[in-house]
Protein backbone atom coordinates (compact mmCIF):
# COMPACT_ATOMS: atom_id res chain seq x y z
CA UNK A 1 0.00 0.00 0.00
CA UNK A 2 1.09 3.59 -1.06
CA UNK A 3 2.54 5.24 2.57
CA UNK A 4 0.61 8.57 1.24
CA UNK A 5 -2.66 7.10 0.92
CA UNK A 6 -2.23 4.77 3.75
CA UNK A 7 -1.88 7.95 5.76
CA UNK A 8 -4.08 10.92 4.41
CA UNK A 9 -6.82 8.86 2.75
CA UNK A 10 -7.86 12.58 1.49
CA UNK A 11 -10.94 12.94 -1.02
CA UNK A 12 -9.89 14.86 -3.97
CA UNK A 13 -12.97 14.66 -5.54
CA UNK A 14 -15.81 16.93 -3.31
CA UNK A 15 -18.29 15.57 -5.77
CA UNK A 16 -17.89 12.51 -4.11
CA UNK A 17 -18.52 11.40 -0.12
CA UNK A 18 -15.50 11.49 1.70
CA UNK A 19 -14.70 9.11 4.64
CA UNK A 20 -11.51 8.44 5.41
CA UNK A 21 -11.89 6.51 8.50
CA UNK A 22 -14.25 4.13 6.23
CA UNK A 23 -11.68 3.94 3.79
CA UNK A 24 -9.33 2.89 6.80
CA UNK A 25 -11.51 0.30 7.56
CA UNK A 26 -12.07 -1.00 4.07
CA UNK A 27 -7.81 -1.41 3.65
CA UNK A 28 -8.05 -3.44 6.66
CA UNK A 29 -10.38 -5.98 5.87
CA UNK A 30 -8.30 -6.62 2.85
CA UNK A 31 -5.54 -7.15 5.47
CA UNK A 32 -5.89 -11.06 6.59
CA UNK A 33 -4.14 -9.99 10.15
CA UNK A 34 -5.70 -6.68 10.67
CA UNK A 35 -8.89 -8.01 9.30
CA UNK A 36 -8.69 -11.03 12.07
CA UNK A 37 -7.50 -8.85 14.88
CA UNK A 38 -10.12 -6.57 14.08
CA UNK A 39 -12.91 -9.46 14.25
CA UNK A 40 -11.63 -10.31 17.43
CA UNK A 41 -11.39 -6.90 19.18
CA UNK A 42 -15.07 -6.27 18.09
CA UNK A 43 -15.89 -9.60 19.95
CA UNK A 44 -14.25 -9.21 22.68
CA UNK A 45 -14.97 -5.74 23.76
CA UNK A 46 -18.72 -6.39 22.80
CA UNK A 47 -21.26 -7.49 25.06
CA UNK A 48 -21.42 -10.88 25.62
CA UNK A 49 -26.12 -10.97 26.77
CA UNK A 50 -28.49 -7.92 27.21
CA UNK A 51 -28.39 -8.63 30.76
CA UNK A 52 -24.67 -8.64 31.02
CA UNK A 53 -25.17 -4.75 29.28
CA UNK A 54 -27.38 -3.73 32.20
CA UNK A 55 -24.80 -4.43 34.65
CA UNK A 56 -21.77 -3.97 33.19
CA UNK A 57 -21.05 -3.97 29.29
CA UNK A 58 -18.48 -6.00 28.67
CA UNK A 59 -15.26 -7.47 30.58
CA UNK A 60 -12.89 -4.14 30.66
CA UNK A 61 -9.83 -5.71 31.06
CA UNK A 62 -10.65 -7.89 28.42
CA UNK A 63 -10.83 -5.39 26.41
CA UNK A 64 -7.95 -3.54 27.04
CA UNK A 65 -6.12 -6.66 26.51
CA UNK A 66 -7.68 -7.15 23.34
CA UNK A 67 -7.02 -3.56 22.38
CA UNK A 68 -3.10 -3.99 23.13
CA UNK A 69 -2.80 -7.18 21.45
CA UNK A 70 -4.87 -5.57 18.19
CA UNK A 71 -2.03 -2.69 17.94
CA UNK A 72 0.78 -4.51 18.60
CA UNK A 73 -0.10 -7.21 15.85
CA UNK A 74 -1.40 -4.88 13.48
CA UNK A 75 1.12 -3.40 10.83
CA UNK A 76 0.87 0.85 11.79
CA UNK A 77 -0.01 1.34 8.31
CA UNK A 78 -3.37 -0.27 8.93
CA UNK A 79 -4.06 0.61 12.29
CA UNK A 80 -3.00 4.47 12.70
CA UNK A 81 -5.25 5.05 9.86
CA UNK A 82 -8.10 4.04 11.82
CA UNK A 83 -7.47 5.81 14.93
CA UNK A 84 -5.99 9.20 12.80
CA UNK A 85 -7.79 9.30 10.15
CA UNK A 86 -8.66 13.35 8.78
CA UNK A 87 -12.71 13.75 8.77
CA UNK A 88 -14.50 16.39 6.88
CA UNK A 89 -17.74 15.58 9.04
CA UNK A 90 -19.06 14.20 12.66
CA UNK A 91 -19.87 10.87 10.57
CA UNK A 92 -16.31 10.72 10.02
CA UNK A 93 -15.29 11.74 13.40
CA UNK A 94 -17.97 9.59 15.03
CA UNK A 95 -16.39 6.17 13.50
CA UNK A 96 -12.93 7.38 14.24
CA UNK A 97 -13.63 7.71 17.69
CA UNK A 98 -15.67 4.27 17.88
CA UNK A 99 -12.38 2.93 17.10
CA UNK A 100 -11.20 1.46 20.40
CA UNK A 101 -14.87 0.29 21.34
CA UNK A 102 -15.24 2.96 24.02
CA UNK A 103 -18.53 2.00 25.52
CA UNK A 104 -16.12 -0.83 27.29
CA UNK A 105 -12.71 0.46 26.89
CA UNK A 106 -13.44 3.95 27.75
CA UNK A 107 -16.81 5.07 29.10
CA UNK A 108 -17.68 4.25 32.56
CA UNK A 109 -21.05 5.48 34.13
CA UNK A 110 -19.07 7.92 36.22
CA UNK A 111 -15.93 9.42 35.97
CA UNK A 112 -12.96 8.71 38.68
CA UNK A 113 -11.31 11.09 39.81
CA UNK A 114 -7.66 12.01 37.09
CA UNK A 115 -5.13 11.99 40.18
CA UNK A 116 -7.00 8.47 41.44
CA UNK A 117 -6.68 6.87 38.06
CA UNK A 118 -3.15 8.17 37.59
CA UNK A 119 -2.42 6.68 40.87
CA UNK A 120 -3.56 3.70 39.67
CA UNK A 121 -1.66 3.50 36.21
CA UNK A 122 1.28 4.23 38.10
CA UNK A 123 0.54 0.89 40.47
CA UNK A 124 1.21 -1.09 37.09
CA UNK A 125 4.76 -1.51 35.91
CA UNK A 126 3.46 -1.17 32.37
CA UNK A 127 1.20 1.75 32.37
CA UNK A 128 3.63 3.77 34.36
CA UNK A 129 6.14 3.58 31.82
CA UNK A 130 3.85 4.36 29.11
CA UNK A 131 2.89 7.06 30.78
CA UNK A 132 6.27 8.76 31.30
CA UNK A 133 6.53 8.14 27.34
CA UNK A 134 3.56 10.00 26.32
CA UNK A 135 4.35 12.67 28.53
CA UNK A 136 7.91 12.68 27.10
CA UNK A 137 7.78 12.37 23.52
CA UNK A 138 3.97 14.47 23.45
CA UNK A 139 4.99 17.02 25.72
CA UNK A 140 4.36 20.41 24.53
CA UNK A 141 7.97 22.73 23.54
CA UNK A 142 7.79 26.52 22.19
CA UNK A 143 11.24 25.19 21.02
CA UNK A 144 10.61 23.30 17.68
CA UNK A 145 8.24 24.33 15.11
CA UNK A 146 5.53 21.07 15.56
CA UNK A 147 5.16 22.22 19.12
CA UNK A 148 6.10 18.27 19.69
CA UNK A 149 9.81 17.16 20.99
CA UNK A 150 12.76 17.21 18.00
CA UNK A 151 9.66 17.93 15.80
CA UNK A 152 9.02 13.98 16.26
CA UNK A 153 4.82 13.48 15.50
CA UNK A 154 6.00 9.84 15.21
CA UNK A 155 7.38 9.56 18.62
CA UNK A 156 4.61 11.22 19.89
CA UNK A 157 1.65 9.20 17.97
CA UNK A 158 3.75 5.70 18.89
CA UNK A 159 3.50 7.07 22.61
CA UNK A 160 -0.51 7.92 22.55
CA UNK A 161 -0.97 4.78 21.20
CA UNK A 162 1.10 2.43 23.43
CA UNK A 163 -1.66 4.32 26.32
CA UNK A 164 -4.37 2.76 24.47
CA UNK A 165 -5.76 -0.30 26.74
CA UNK A 166 -4.27 0.49 30.19
CA UNK A 167 -5.86 2.44 32.68
CA UNK A 168 -5.50 6.35 31.18
CA UNK A 169 -6.58 4.98 27.89
CA UNK A 170 -7.47 8.34 26.01
CA UNK A 171 -9.89 8.88 23.37
CA UNK A 172 -11.56 11.19 21.53
CA UNK A 173 -14.40 13.29 23.63
CA UNK A 174 -16.83 13.88 20.90
CA UNK A 175 -17.73 13.87 17.23
CA UNK A 176 -16.13 16.86 16.25
CA UNK A 177 -14.50 17.11 13.10
CA UNK A 178 -12.96 20.86 13.41
CA UNK A 179 -11.91 20.37 17.04
CA UNK A 180 -9.44 17.52 17.92
CA UNK A 181 -9.79 17.15 22.09
CA UNK A 182 -8.00 14.03 23.39
CA UNK A 183 -8.88 13.02 27.20
CA UNK A 184 -8.98 10.14 28.99
CA UNK A 185 -12.03 9.26 30.93
CA UNK A 186 -11.81 10.96 34.19
CA UNK A 187 -12.35 14.60 35.80
CA UNK A 188 -11.07 16.57 38.74
CA UNK A 189 -14.45 16.57 40.94
CA UNK A 190 -13.52 15.84 44.55
CA UNK A 191 -9.44 17.04 44.57
CA UNK A 192 -9.18 19.17 47.18
CA UNK A 193 -5.94 20.63 47.78
CA UNK A 194 -4.58 18.47 44.59
CA UNK A 195 -7.14 20.00 42.25
CA UNK A 196 -4.50 22.20 40.34
CA UNK A 197 -2.22 19.33 39.88
CA UNK A 198 -5.43 17.37 39.05
CA UNK A 199 -5.91 19.92 36.13
CA UNK A 200 -2.42 20.41 34.78
CA UNK A 201 -2.87 16.00 34.23
CA UNK A 202 -5.76 16.98 32.30
CA UNK A 203 -4.32 19.39 30.28
CA UNK A 204 -1.75 17.40 29.12
CA UNK A 205 -4.66 15.24 26.96
CA UNK A 206 -6.88 18.04 26.51
CA UNK A 207 -4.45 21.37 25.60
CA UNK A 208 -1.51 19.00 23.80
CA UNK A 209 -0.64 20.85 20.85
CA UNK A 210 2.27 18.52 20.11
CA UNK A 211 -0.52 15.45 20.10
CA UNK A 212 -3.31 17.60 18.34
CA UNK A 213 -0.36 18.66 15.28
CA UNK A 214 0.85 14.99 15.00
CA UNK A 215 -2.39 13.57 14.50
CA UNK A 216 -3.69 16.26 12.23
CA UNK A 217 -0.29 15.78 10.57
CA UNK A 218 -1.14 12.01 10.11
CA UNK A 219 -4.42 12.44 8.79
CA UNK A 220 -3.09 14.64 6.26
CA UNK A 221 -0.28 12.73 4.71
CA UNK A 222 2.33 15.71 6.22
CA UNK A 223 5.86 14.34 6.88
CA UNK A 224 7.06 16.80 8.78
CA UNK A 225 8.38 14.75 11.89
CA UNK A 226 7.97 11.05 10.16
CA UNK A 227 12.03 11.06 9.93
CA UNK A 228 14.30 9.29 12.33
CA UNK A 229 16.01 12.36 13.92
CA UNK A 230 19.87 11.92 13.29
CA UNK A 231 22.76 13.67 15.03
CA UNK A 232 23.66 16.15 12.17
CA UNK A 233 19.86 17.30 12.97
CA UNK A 234 20.25 17.84 16.79
CA UNK A 235 21.53 21.28 18.14
CA UNK A 236 22.22 19.49 21.37
CA UNK A 237 22.82 15.82 20.57
CA UNK A 238 23.10 15.14 24.21
CA UNK A 239 19.24 16.21 24.69
CA UNK A 240 17.82 15.11 21.78
CA UNK A 241 19.12 11.56 21.84
CA UNK A 242 17.18 11.34 25.77
CA UNK A 243 14.39 12.60 24.09
CA UNK A 244 14.05 10.40 21.35
CA UNK A 245 11.95 6.71 22.22
CA UNK A 246 13.56 3.61 21.92
CA UNK A 247 10.83 1.98 19.86
CA UNK A 248 11.21 5.03 16.39
CA UNK A 249 14.97 4.69 16.46
CA UNK A 250 17.69 2.74 18.29
CA UNK A 251 20.85 4.74 18.74
CA UNK A 252 24.48 2.46 17.22
CA UNK A 253 26.24 1.07 20.40
CA UNK A 254 29.76 1.78 19.87
CA UNK A 255 31.79 -0.77 22.16
CA UNK A 256 34.47 2.32 22.83
CA UNK A 257 31.33 3.91 25.24
CA UNK A 258 29.71 0.91 26.79
CA UNK A 259 31.09 -2.38 28.35
CA UNK A 260 29.14 -5.60 29.37
CA UNK A 261 29.43 -5.90 33.55
CA UNK A 262 27.02 -7.79 35.79
CA UNK A 263 25.20 -5.44 37.37
CA UNK A 264 24.54 -2.62 35.22
CA UNK A 265 22.09 0.27 35.92
CA UNK A 266 19.85 1.20 33.10
CA UNK A 267 18.20 4.52 32.31
CA UNK A 268 15.09 3.79 30.67
CA UNK A 269 13.51 5.88 28.01
CA UNK A 270 10.45 6.08 30.74
CA UNK A 271 10.98 9.08 33.21
CA UNK A 272 9.09 7.70 35.72
CA UNK A 273 10.69 4.76 36.42
CA UNK A 274 13.16 5.95 38.55
CA UNK A 275 11.07 5.88 41.49
CA UNK A 276 10.71 2.12 40.83
CA UNK A 277 13.45 -0.09 43.23
CA UNK A 278 14.00 -2.38 40.23
CA UNK A 279 16.70 -0.31 38.73
CA UNK A 280 19.65 -2.56 37.80
CA UNK A 281 19.54 -5.37 35.52
CA UNK A 282 22.36 -7.06 33.13
CA UNK A 283 22.82 -4.85 30.63
CA UNK A 284 25.18 -2.37 29.09
CA UNK A 285 26.27 0.57 31.11
CA UNK A 286 27.34 3.83 29.03
CA UNK A 287 30.06 5.37 30.66
CA UNK A 288 33.35 7.88 30.04
CA UNK A 289 36.80 6.75 28.96
CA UNK A 290 37.92 6.95 32.63
CA UNK A 291 35.25 4.69 34.15
CA UNK A 292 36.03 2.28 31.63
CA UNK A 293 40.12 2.59 31.83
CA UNK A 294 41.11 4.20 35.09
CA UNK A 295 44.61 3.70 33.73
CA UNK A 296 44.08 5.03 30.48
CA UNK A 297 44.95 9.35 31.36
CA UNK A 298 48.65 7.49 32.52
CA UNK A 299 48.39 5.62 29.52
CA UNK A 300 48.17 8.14 27.00
CA UNK A 301 50.78 10.25 28.84
CA UNK A 302 52.92 7.37 28.25
CA UNK A 303 52.48 7.05 24.74
CA UNK A 304 52.48 10.81 24.43
CA UNK A 305 56.10 10.85 26.07
CA UNK A 306 56.94 8.00 23.95
CA UNK A 307 56.14 9.88 21.08
CA UNK A 308 57.63 13.12 21.44
CA UNK A 309 60.88 10.97 22.19
CA UNK A 310 60.78 9.16 19.14
CA UNK A 311 59.81 13.19 17.49
CA UNK A 312 63.16 14.32 19.42
CA UNK A 313 65.24 11.86 18.23
CA UNK A 314 64.14 12.08 14.25
CA UNK A 315 64.86 15.91 14.68
CA UNK A 316 68.28 14.90 15.84
CA UNK A 317 68.90 12.63 12.95
CA UNK A 318 67.53 15.28 9.92
CA UNK A 319 70.03 18.02 11.92
CA UNK A 320 72.85 15.12 11.87
CA UNK A 321 72.14 14.45 7.97
CA UNK A 322 72.33 18.06 7.53
CA UNK A 323 75.10 19.06 8.89
CA UNK A 324 76.90 15.99 7.18
CA UNK A 325 75.70 16.92 3.84
CA UNK A 326 77.13 20.48 4.23
CA UNK A 327 80.31 19.19 4.80
CA UNK A 328 81.05 17.50 2.16
CA UNK A 329 79.60 20.31 -0.26
CA UNK A 330 82.46 22.56 0.83
CA UNK A 331 85.33 19.88 1.12
CA UNK A 332 84.48 19.41 -2.93
CA UNK A 333 83.92 23.17 -3.55
CA UNK A 334 87.85 23.05 -1.83
CA UNK A 335 88.88 20.56 -3.99
CA UNK A 336 88.21 21.79 -7.22
CA UNK A 337 89.30 25.57 -6.43
CA UNK A 338 92.83 23.96 -6.00
CA UNK A 339 92.41 21.82 -9.06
Amino acid sequence: MDSASAKGNLCSDTGKPCNPCLDAAKACNLNDTCKKQRTALMATCSPAAPIQQAHEPCNRKRCHRGLRQFFDRVQTEFSYPLLFCSCRDKACAERRRQTIMPACSYEEKTKPNCLELRRTCRSDPLCRSRLADFHMNCQTTPHSITSCPNDNYHGCLVSYVGLIGSDVTPNYVDASHTNITISPWCGCRGSGNHEAECEAFLRDFRENTCLRNAIQAFGYGTDAGLVPITESQSAVPSVRTNLQPAIITKHVINSNDVKQIDSACVFSTCANLQDSEQKCSNSFECADENVLNPNMEGSIDSVGSHQADNNRARHSSVTSISVSAATLTLAFALVNQVL
